[in-house]
């Protein structure tokens, strides 16, 4: 993975040209560029659908902060999912480091609600793998890509695994969250939003799967239809993102 040393030098340049470009109202309100801007003004932890993990926050102004994070493990909101009709148990391996920029339109309002409201636009980039496995065993049957499939003769156990994975993806991101501060130093967040990755790299394998009667189709060709199948669906180029945390600031 790159190094996240390279996405922190984007961040301080981003920091640095967001406060450069403030409107005049920020500018007649008091709020200039100081060389502590640079430094970060707090911290959070979260978690979600893209794992655990945390971000440095900094606010460049009322209206503009930036979000460098972190997303990891193998932590998973379903024990199994649904891929064009067959169902898979699956086990996640999540690698997302991102750099947000989130823009407050009402930062400076009295409100504190309205204060939190936030719209997130950024980049990540993702390392994220799901493993696939459906087993059988004597007297079940499998659907795969619309055909049914059995043990095979003298078989213990029948299986399809494999995997789907975004690897080495920079994805564009967009998003929106609510960050109200709970007194001086904590807040809480939640945040939803989709990156948008491309279709995925599938790899299925079968093992010890033979035809129902009055199918032609061997397994191996089914599941290697449904692969290719999920690598060139549309409802796959976007990863959903939903992730609740707390945040400190000094």
């Amino acid at each position: 993975m790159k190094t996240l040393s390279t996405i922190l030098a984007a961040s301080l340049f981003a920091a640095f040209s967001a406060t450069a470009m403030a409107d005049d109202s920020v500018v007649q309100d008091g709020y200039v560029f100081e060389q502590n801007q640079l430094l970060p003004t707090g911290v959070r932890a979260e978690i979600g659908t893209t794992g655990y993990g945390g971000a440095l926050l900094w606010t460049a102004n009322p209206y503009v902060g930036l979000a460098l994070g972190y997303n990891g493990g193998d932590i998973s909101w379903s024990d199994d999912v649904s891929v064009n009709g067959t169902k898979y148990d699956l086990d996640m391996d999540n690698k997302l480091a991102y750099l947000n920029a989130e823009i407050r339109p009402w930062g400076a309002s009295n409100n504190m609600w309205a204060q939190g409201l936030y719209m997130a636009a950024g980049v990540g980039y993702l390392d994220n793998q799901y493993d696939l496995q459906k087993r059988i065993g004597a007297g079940e049957t499998l659907s795969i890509d619309g055909n049914n499939y059995q043990l095979a003769a003298g078989a213990n156990e029948g299986s399809v695994r494999g995997q789907m994975s975004y690897e080495n993806d920079i994805a564009p991101y967009v998003g929106f969250g609510f960050a109200p501060k709970i007194n001086k130093n904590w807040g809480v967040f939640g945040e939803v939003g989709a990156y948008y990755t491309g279709n995925p790299d599938v790899n299925l394998t079968q093992s010890n799967l033979v035809p129902v009667n009055g199918n032609t189709v061997s397994a191996q060709d089914a599941v290697n239809k449904e692969a290719n199948e999920i690598a060139n669906d549309d409802k796959y180029e976007w990863m959903p993102v939903g992730k609740v945390g707390v945040s400190f600031h000094w």
